[in-house]
């Protein structure tokens, strides 16, 4: 029984958000892990590798060689310990083009990682490019592991004994298809990680803020991170969809880090795509819900897309705060600054809350502008209204503006509480249903009264039951 008198046992709930009610979701710290960087030629295996060393599918696999093409971060466990593993891009000393960022993306895991693991395909035995591969790793001050991959049987174990001429210590023969000897290849991982990386960030928090960078194909999500972290972090390339796999980021954004994650870019239709682009779309929808603030890329210099309303209407669904980013501000002139106007005042009827920032990824315009936008949208996704507070100012808001009436009776407001934060959600006890246009009238109030700028709210109503009808 309630302070007030009122039992929740006897209101039920009628629009369906009874779920959002019972508490958000709290995103666990995420603390600082070893490193482990998968590295190879294109097509040898990583990726099916990574799969089995992580006892999950995590990385797109297909049977066509360059399918990764940026550093990918997953989180592994074994005997106990975490550790944090990254897969590579295929490794081409002399590639050019897109391949030439995809090889640096490679050296650039080697020269970060606490070990590396070289990945050789044992049944085409060591190449010229393993062989540059290996004399570049002899030179590195890290751990090396050399993994003979696709050894399905024993009548490849012996040919194994042939990679001990790359100088890099003993071949462990597995199989990422069928898990042959992937415990004793993750044993050895064991044995020359350290128990805590090299490089830290020293934030002082329970772990940066998780941040998922959305949008269609080709927007310029890639860009974005590498101009913010002032490095190239993830491949660009003028062919939409370079981006396959999310790619997690520690990124230190005007004093303080965050685990950027920069997605594949969302198609029309999910159940249209297929092989690789089904795949990221999946990963795409997992890495929003596993963030806590979204930040959706438009291109300011078209006209918004079914595409760009459809990835900001899943991160609200999500109940992730938000930030529209209108990348291209750049290539905006004032023709396209009016017309945008009033796209925005038709497109983004759902979300007027949002944190809104006007940037250029290409040119850095701006871009400075996108962690304050990150920080109010958190702040308000977290904000708790004390109850007393809550109802003192509801009491007012319904004696001004009384609820419709319906079926010949007023419906009464006798109570309301915030359930949950992340995001906000507060619980209307009623004598009677509320009206959609009156919920949201609500809604529009609380935002008036206490901000809650970048973030969704949800209002759960939960209606009296007469007492006849209990059982």
């Amino acid at each position: 029984m309630d302070r007030l008198g009122i039992d929740p046992a006897d209101f039920v709930a009628v629009d369906g958000d009874d779920a959002a009610a019972t508490g958000g979701r709290e995103p666990e710290a995420v603390e600082p892990m070893p490193v482990l960087a998968v590295v190879g030629r294109p097509n040898v295996g990583k990726s099916t590798l990574v799969n089995r060393l992580l006892g999950r599918r995590e990385a797109v696999v297909e049977d066509i060689p360059g399918v990764t093409r940026d550093r990918i971060a997953y989180d592994g466990l074994w005997n106990g310990r975490r550790f944090t593993l990254v897969d590579t891009g295929g490794w081409e000393p002399d590639a050019s083009g897109l391949q030439a960022a995809v090889a640096a993306q490679a050296e650039r895991a080697m020269q970060t990682a606490d070990a590396v693991m070289l990945v050789v395909d044992a049944s085409v035995g060591a190449t010229t490019t393993d062989e540059a591969v290996a004399r570049v790793l002899r030179k590195s001050d890290r751990p090396v592991l050399l993994a003979a991959t696709k050894v399905d049987d024993d009548r490849l174990t012996s040919d194994t004994a042939a990679l001990w001429r790359l100088g890099l210590g003993e071949p462990h023969p597995v199989s990422g298809l069928h898990g042959r000897g992937s415990g004793d290849l993750l044993d050895a991982v064991l044995e020359v990680l350290p128990e805590s990386p090299r490089d830290r960030f020293a934030d002082g928090t329970g772990g940066p803020r998780r941040v998922a960078l959305v949008g269609k194909p080709n927007v310029g999500k890639s860009s974005l991170i590498n101009k913010v972290s002032g490095e190239i972090r993830s491949v660009v390339h003028d062919v939409a969809g370079t981006t396959v796999d999310p790619v997690d980021s520690l990124v230190e954004l005007d004093g303080e880090v965050w685990r950027f994650v920069d997605t594949a870019g969302l198609r029309k239709r999910v159940r249209q795509a297929s092989g690789t682009e089904y795949y990221a779309s999946l990963r795409t929808r997992a890495a929003i819900e596993a963030a806590e603030v979204a930040v959706v890329l438009v291109d300011a210099s078209e006209p918004m897309s079914e595409q760009d309303q459809r990835v900001i209407n899943m991160v609200e669904e999500a109940g992730r705060a938000l930030v529209l980013a209108f990348n291209k501000w750049d290539l905006v002139d004032e023709d396209r600054r009016l017309a945008m106007k009033r796209e925005l005042e038709r497109d983004l009827v759902r979300v007027p809350w949002a944190e809104r920032v006007n940037i250029s990824a290409l040119t850095g315009r701006a871009v400075q502008k996108v962690a304050p936008a990150l920080r109010t949208a958190l702040e308000s996704w977290d904000r708790r209204i004390p109850t007393g507070q809550l109802n003192g100012w509801l009491s007012e808001v319904i004696a001004a503006t009384p609820p419709p009436v319906r079926g010949g009776k007023q419906p009464k407001v006798l109570f309301a509480t915030q359930a949950a934060t992340r995001p906000p959600t507060f619980v209307l006890f009623t004598s009677g249903f509320l009206e959609a246009g009156y919920r949201r009238f609500l809604e529009r109030r609380l935002r008036e009264q206490f901000g809650f700028t970048g973030s969704p709210i949800r209002i759960s109503v939960r209606v009296r039951e007469k007492r006849g009808r209990r059982s």
